[in-house]
């Protein structure tokens, strides 16, 4: 058999250069075609419309034809513009949108706005000049990418889901054992306090009692980061303790497999720009990693977590003494699904969504050539500023205002001991305090002195009128009152919550909470002139 392309018919070819049988050929691609074509003249009038440009944008032939077409697919918030190219163009002869394809939106018959890919084309003819604009709809691909970014979302709640089921118990037994510590010695000092005296003993044990209560809240919220689903919000903090809480959180589990974990994160390092609880998913997920790398390992095990400033970006390394990645998979660690882990044991994509998160920082996550062992690098932007430890708290104690000219706040909760918690966080903070024992009562003492408050202090969850809805009759009436809002939950995680938090914009205050994140936020208040 002969493999050689047959000749070509030259006279089949030469049938197609008569103009006649080109231009009907030309018409049935354009008839046939998937994308929208409309052919306009010079002054933007509609002198031809394809099938799917009918099908796309609802006007057929006999409507469209005769019609300028900023009559027809041009939005209003766009027809200026459209109006000037084609003035400009007439006046200049310069094209700025021929030639190239350019995704812009368009409307339909019925007023949708769908996003759509234009191309245009000049073509010049003895009796005038035509374009020819190819337009394709990309709602479809729109809503695909949006559905694999959903899905993809989906999948990673699904495994972080994952991550809080196995960290549950190692959660349980970091917290009984400080509140057992509370327990017992808030126990001994209600003892002694009921023999008339207390002996010195008493203060070593409120420092126990304070140590222990603040682990409880180190867990909690390290738990709360992993848990929460939200968008990225970058401030600058410190790195040690997002570090620190990582850890904490894991400990139980890392020290139960007979791993032992060196922290090398010294003090004074540069305050880094980051979501903090981003940031400690990102570790937590490099430590579970670092702890299932080591489970398989005989003799020593150990992660070691470091970190360092270079041209100004702060590196955090996470590394384990493990068997390492081998080279020829190195590549790959970073790729969506694939894992060396055992069937059900990860989904493999924990990194892959880690870098993504790192990235949307400006920051890096990546792979480091060891000898031994795997070691990961986060590095993060930094401000260059370094936070003194106690240096803002020595700062407000010395400018704390005292007398009847300090600030007022109202507190607002329905549990008197929150409540006066609170309102003893506020008057360290320089503020004299009113308390109101709900929502209602809260809003009958604005009401009665709407000018007399610097700060309003509210639960957000309360039975009679909760914190949302006095939210908005404070907007409603006493708007410039509105911003000097600072709510206070222990729902941080349900989903109404967090959609009214958003929406307000206001701060919140996560229960447990200390005097001092109080002083923090509403240090930031606006004051009354």
């Amino acid at each position: 058999m002969n493999d050689l392309p047959a000749a070509p018919d030259e006279q089949a070819a030469q049938r197609l250069e008569t103009p006649e049988q080109l231009s009907a050929v030309y018409a049935a691609v354009v008839a046939s075609a998937l994308d929208a074509v409309i052919v306009v003249d010079e002054r933007g009038v509609v002198v031809a419309i394809n099938p799917a440009a009918i099908e796309t944008f609802g006007y057929s032939r006999e409507a469209a034809v005769g019609r300028r077409i900023s009559d027809l697919i041009v939005p209003d918030h766009m027809k200026d513009a459209h109006e000037a190219g084609i003035a400009r163009y007439r006046a200049t002869r310069e094209p700025h949108v021929l030639g190239r394809r350019v995704e812009m939106e368009a409307r339909c018959r019925d007023g949708r706005i769908i996003p759509v890919e234009l191309a245009i084309t000049e073509v010049v003819l003895p009796e005038g000049r035509y374009f020819t604009a190819n337009l394709r709809d990309l709602s479809s691909a729109r809503a695909a990418v949006a559905e694999i970014e959903r899905q993809r979302e989906a999948l990673h709640q699904s495994e972080k889901l994952a991550a809080i089921g196995s960290l549950l118990a190692g959660v349980a037994h970091e917290l009984n054992n400080p509140l057992s510590i509370v327990l017992g010695q808030s126990t001994l000092l209600r003892e002694e306090a009921a023999t008339g005296f207390l002996r010195r003993s008493s203060i070593e044990r409120t420092e126990k009692i304070e140590a222990a209560a603040q682990r409880c809240v180190r867990v909690v919220r390290a738990f709360l980061a992993i848990a929460r689903q939200r968008k990225a919000e970058t401030r600058a903090v410190q790195a040690r303790p997002i570090v620190s809480g990582a850890i904490e959180l894991l400990r139980y589990g890392i020290e139960s497999s007979g791993i032992v974990v060196r922290c090398d994160i010294p003090a004074g390092l540069p305050d880094v720009v980051a979501d903090p609880d981003q940031v400690q998913n990102i570790l937590t997920n490099l430590l579970v990693n670092a702890t299932h790398a080591l489970e398989a390992v005989e003799g020593p095990r150990e992660i070691r977590v470091s970190a360092i400033e270079r041209d100004g970006r702060l590196s955090i390394v996470v590394a384990d003494s493990g068997a390492g990645i081998p080279r020829e998979i190195a590549q790959r660690v970073f790729d969506p699904f694939f894992t060396t882990k055992p069937q059900g044991v990860g989904t493999g994509i924990g990194l892959s969504i880690s870098r993504g998160l790192a990235e949307a920082q400006g920051g890096t996550l990546s792979l480091l050539e060891t000898d031994i062992g795997a070691a990961f690098e986060l590095s993060l932007p930094t401000t260059g500023r370094r936070t003194v430890p106690g240096h803002e708290d020595a700062a407000k104690a010395a400018s704390a205002a005292v007398g009847e000219d300090r600030p007022r706040a109202i507190v607002i909760d329905d549990e008197p001991e929150i409540a006066l918690l609170l309102a003893d966080a506020m008057e360290k903070a320089g503020y004299r305090c009113d308390m109101a024992s709900g929502g209602s009562e809260g809003k009958a003492m604005i009401a009665a002195d709407p000018l007399g408050y610097d700060a309003i202090v509210c639960d957000l969850r309360m039975p009679d009128l909760d914190g949302p809805a006095l939210f908005r009759w404070l907007k409603a009436h006493h708007p410039a009152l509105a911003e000097r809002v600072l709510f206070v939950t222990g729902d941080a995680l349900g989903p109404v919550s967090g959609r009214f938090l958003a929406e307000s914009g206001r701060p919140v205050l996560e229960k447990p909470f200390t005097p001092a994140e109080v002083a923090d936020v509403v240090e930031a208040f606006p004051r009354r002139a």
